[in-house]
């Protein structure tokens, strides 16, 4: 049986988090539907534009993503901070950018408006906001406001009405940086493993090739968490690896499946992996069965137990998973 979100979603053990969501119809998400020959890659560019989008808005920042046929991969990462530290104005244009809100945050906005605003007016927008700022941190809000605006997207080029996914997304608790690393690159590395895509950066509408695209460009990945450059800091907000250790330990390990020779490991292994602990065999087993290996929260056995006990969980899931694999 399904476990509830809350049960699921734990910031006290982790703010990074794995989702996907699948389609519940025959018809594609996106690609070229056999029955019926209809293209529907054009759909991949809407996914991608609203994870965009919503990472331009919510206090929840994007890791990496990956845009398939029939389901979509997120990595998040929750920003509470960001979140408590914006403004009651910027609560409310963000939440605006969303949906038009109600009355009295329209009229609190206009400053002609606002002037005229009662006392018991005000302290309502205050109680308003202190809800918006909830939802603006919160993982299920973030993949909402993503489902519900594809579904309706394709629900109505399709002319038709009803679910477009399935009942709710899965996700999965990121307990430590082994955990998101592996799960960043099984996300990027699905087009190759699907054989959509001969190589990361040619995978289109995925993290890496935005990555790769921006880095060429020399711009900013404004709309992605950004790297630290191997630096672990806790006031940093970026993820604690270097870009280019990524981007090739991403380009080795996509060599390895597409060979399907887990055996054949070449020497040349990137250092981040002896970093992580993390064994050659394990890494390409982590990185193309990652939903397989972990059902749920992923992470070392330490991590998983401190998320069970603060969940008021009994048992602890995929303890042997945890130990073969991460040490």
């Amino acid at each position: 049986m399904p476990k509830p979100r809350n049960v699921q979603i734990s910031l006290q053990d982790t703010p990074y988090y794995h989702c996907v969501t699948r389609c519940v119809r025959r018809s594609f998400l996106c690609g070229i539907d056999k029955y019926s020959n209809k293209s529907y890659e054009h759909r991949r560019e809407w996914v991608e534009k609203r994870i965009h989008f919503l990472a331009s808005v919510f206090a929840i920042d994007v890791c990496a993503y990956a845009v398939m046929s029939n389901h979509t991969h997120v990595v998040l990462h929750v920003d509470s901070s960001q979140a408590e530290d914006w403004s009651v104005e910027e609560v409310i244009m963000s939440w605006h950018k969303l949906f038009s809100g109600t009355l009295l945050t329209q009229r609190y906005m206009d400053n002609a408006k606002k002037l005229n605003m009662t006392d018991a007016q005000i302290r309502a927008v205050h109680d308003t906001v202190n809800v918006w700022r909830k939802r603006l941190r919160d993982i299920s809000w973030f993949m909402r406001c993503l489902n519900e605006y594809i579904a309706r997207q394709a629900n109505k080029e399709d002319n038709c009405t009803g679910r477009f996914w399935e009942g709710r997304f899965k996700s999965q608790a990121l307990l430590d940086e082994a955990a998101i690393l592996a799960c960043m690159a099984y996300v990027d590395l699905n087009p190759v493993r699907a054989k959509m895509a001969k190589t990361p950066e040619s995978s289109s509408f995925t993290s890496f090739q935005y990555r790769v695209n921006a880095m060429k460009k020399q711009k900013s990945q404004k709309y992605l968490m950004p790297f630290s450059g191997g630096v672990s800091d806790s006031s940093l907000k970026a993820l604690p690896y270097s870009l280019p250790d990524y981007l090739r330990l991403v380009d080795e390990t996509g060599k390895h499946v597409r060979q399907d020779k887990r055996g054949a490991i070449d020497n040349s292994i990137p250092d981040i992996l002896t970093r992580l602990g993390i064994q050659n065999e394990h890494w390409l087993e982590l990185t193309t069965r990652f939903e397989q290996c972990f059902n749920g929260a992923a992470g070392r056995l330490e991590y998983l137990e401190r998320y069970s006990k603060n969940r008021n969980i009994t048992r602890v899931h995929c303890k042997h998973a945890s130990l073969r694999l991460l040490g």
